[in-house]
């Protein structure tokens, strides 16, 4: 079943062209259908890339879903234009008195910064407690999962010394999650971060569940007992050549970057990346969606 966006997003062109089926609001409001409705709550810099990164998982799966996008009017993006944002997203005004199946959060290049000092961070505690009586799961990907983990528990995070960065084996801990239906007992994430949780924290709070984790950096996949909340601190969304393009991007910059490790064949930056992530990346979010698709409210207006 299709996606449905708003019309005109530019991505749209480049799903087609992928074969991923999307579907525009004129033509889903003739269908007698009860769709899932999703929120992504963008905070990275370049919205339509991590558009496309999204849509394409969300698009993978049977079902209709109905896409509406977030931005925080408390910060200026310097890599969208607000005529973007004006035209394909919305704020939390616009979406109070509606509420939703899942809403996804992203990261955001600000992990090194302490939480108060993020200019919009007020804003985004009001759009998570909101979150709390008017969506019905969410996920949150990388520093949205630090944020998260630390506003519903006060974990905390630490600069690591140096950046983690490449493509790691985790260990599947909890094969029978339904979160983890499909995956292999090891499969790889690409990481890129600065910074990690308090992993004894993470392990002596019982309402957080650790489903896969790495023997030296921890965690990557948690959720809440009720499995209402997920967390991922790697990034299955990412495309192939997503870790290349921030390599190529500091090594042009002059900052001090090591090459991805396991990304490119022998070490070479010059070789094409191998992409050994794509499908479980795929199978974490149908499994996200289904699970989603199968607990919550039918009618909407019962979340509490």
């Amino acid at each position: 079943m299709p996606i449905k966006i708003i019309e005109g997003l530019p991505v749209r062109e480049r799903l087609h062209k992928e074969n991923v089926y999307t579907i525009e609001a004129t033509r889903a409001h003739t269908q007698d259908i009860r769709p899932l409705r999703m929120l992504i709550l963008n905070l990275m810099p370049k919205k339509e890339e991590t558009e496309l990164h999204l849509l394409r998982l969300l698009g993978n799966t049977p079902l209709q879903i109905d896409i509406d996008f977030m931005y925080m009017t408390t910060h200026h993006s310097k890599n969208t234009p607000t005529s973007h944002l004006q035209k394909y997203y919305h704020n939390l005004e616009e979406v109070r008195n509606r509420r939703y199946d899942g809403m996804i959060v992203t990261g955001a290049p600000v992990e090194k910064l302490d939480f108060d000092q993020v200019d919009y961070i007020e804003e985004l505690r009001d759009i998570i407690e909101w979150s709390r009586t008017h969506v019905f799961s969410r996920f949150f990907i990388c520093w949205g999962a630090q944020f998260a983990l630390n506003h519903y528990f006060g974990i905390q995070k630490s600069i690591l010394p140096t950046k983690l960065f490449g493509v790691f084996d985790y260990n599947n801990l909890m094969p029978t999650h339904p979160l983890l239906r499909g995956f292999d007992d090891v499969y790889q994430v690409p990481q890129s971060r600065h910074t990690q949780v308090d992993m004894d924290a993470i392990d002596g709070t019982e309402e957080l569940k650790v489903l896969t984790s790495h023997p030296q950096f921890g965690p990557d996949i948690l959720s809440t007992e009720d499995q209402r909340d997920l967390f991922i601190f790697g990034h299955l969304e990412y495309e192939r050549d997503t870790l290349k393009n921030e390599y190529d991007r500091d090594l042009a910059s002059g900052r001090e970057i090591a090459i991805p490790h396991n990304y490119f064949p022998e070490d070479n930056p010059t070789a094409a990346p191998i992409f050994s992530w794509k499908s479980h990346g795929h199978l974490l979010f149908s499994n996200w969606i289904n699970e989603t698709y199968q607990n919550t409210y039918y009618d909407l207006t019962e979340l509490k």
